[in-house]
């Protein structure tokens, strides 16, 4: 939909078409049969109508083939709406595994954002037309919520959980951003914008912004500074944890013989309740980081955990060779793991 359309914002991803599709087709249902049954109902009030006080109306017997067919049509109707409101859920809330990541944070009234190469902003992300983008995100206080209209796409913000967001600009442009879950008394406040760039101009900008530490180099350089590494080390050499390489994105069996899948959910709770899922194999000896680092650390924490090798780095991130977080496999230096 164009916004020349009162009411309907600018359709600008890759999927908005097909909300708007559904979003019409549940409209045109709503509005026939609301028609229908409307002009039905006059209609039979009309022509059914007591022409004298004692009249006495006609009997009628019920029919299978009416009962039948009012029963099947609506049925067939609502799963359609169900089958194509489902497929289309699954393509929105299913990111793709090659999307450039961005980390954002939600916090009374405002959005953190930080790109996989550094760059931070503040209520605005810029985004090149025509890449896949995967939004992580999390709260540092209550629930809040990503929406971005033109996409036709939004999310809830939790605290202590990370949420995804994925969406694909295909008109360079600027668009709103919005929370959309009440937050506080200046939650109308909690507004940004979304800037949409062609490929070169987004490069242009990118290079505008140097000087930025990466969300995995700082991550690197916090887990040294929490000296992390008296346990966990590149290859399992400080003996009391196992080790951070390849660790993300795998599935760690645990004692008791359950597993769990490696995720930012499940490193952020070791960091800040590490007795809450044992390793198989280790002892629970972790102290807890609860307090002591705050979620935008916690995010640079995941950041270098998925830049080591084996891990799952977001396209365009780079675990910045040749500085502060130059790998530590490479260069010798321990690495941090969760127990």
């Amino acid at each position: 939909m164009q916004s020349w359309i009162p009411l309907i914002p600018d359709s600008a991803s890759t999927f908005s078409w097909k909300v708007d599709a559904l979003y019409f087709y549940l409209s045109g249902v709503t509005v026939f049969f609301t028609l229908l049954i409307s002009a039905v109902l006059i209609f039979f009030t009309i022509r059914y109508r007591r022409r004298s006080p004692y009249e006495i109306p006609r009997p009628i017997a019920g029919s299978h083939k009416l009962e039948t067919l009012w029963t099947v049509i609506p049925f067939v109707i609502s799963m359609t709406m169900f089958g194509w409101g489902a497929q289309l859920y699954f393509e929105q809330y299913k990111p793709p595994p090659n999307a450039i990541e961005v980390y954002v944070v939600g916090k009374q009234w405002m959005w953190k954002l930080q790109h996989a190469t550094g760059q931070r902003e503040i209520n605005e992300l810029h985004v090149p037309v025509g890449r896949k983008i995967k939004l992580i995100m999390t709260s540092e206080d209550v629930i809040h919520d990503v929406f971005i209209p033109a996409f036709r796409t939004k999310a809830d913000v939790v605290p202590g959980r990370y949420t995804t967001l994925w969406f694909e600009a295909t008109k360079p442009g600027k668009y709103h951003l919005f929370c959309a879950e009440y937050c506080g008394m200046n939650h109308s406040g909690m507004t940004g914008s979304v800037y949409v760039m062609e490929a070169r101009e987004f490069d242009n900008w990118l290079s505008g912004n140097v000087g930025n530490v990466t969300p995995a180099a700082a991550g690197q350089q916090l887990y040294q500074t929490l000296g992390c590494a008296s346990c966990h080390g590149a290859n399992g050499e400080g003996g009391r944890g196992p080790t951070l390489v390849g660790l993300f994105g795998r599935q760690t069996p645990l004692e008791g013989g359950q597993s769990v899948r490696a995720d930012e959910a499940y490193i952020k709770e070791s960091i800040l309740n590490p007795q809450a899922k044992i390793v198989a194999g280790f002892q629970p000896i972790m102290p807890t980081f609860q307090g002591q680092v705050s979620e935008d650390q916690i995010i640079q924490l995941i950041a270098f955990i998925k830049s080591l090798p084996g891990g799952t780095a977001s396209p365009g991130a780079s675990p910045a060779a040749g500085t502060p977080a130059q790998s530590p496999a490479a260069s010798g230096s321990p690495t941090q793991n969760i127990r």
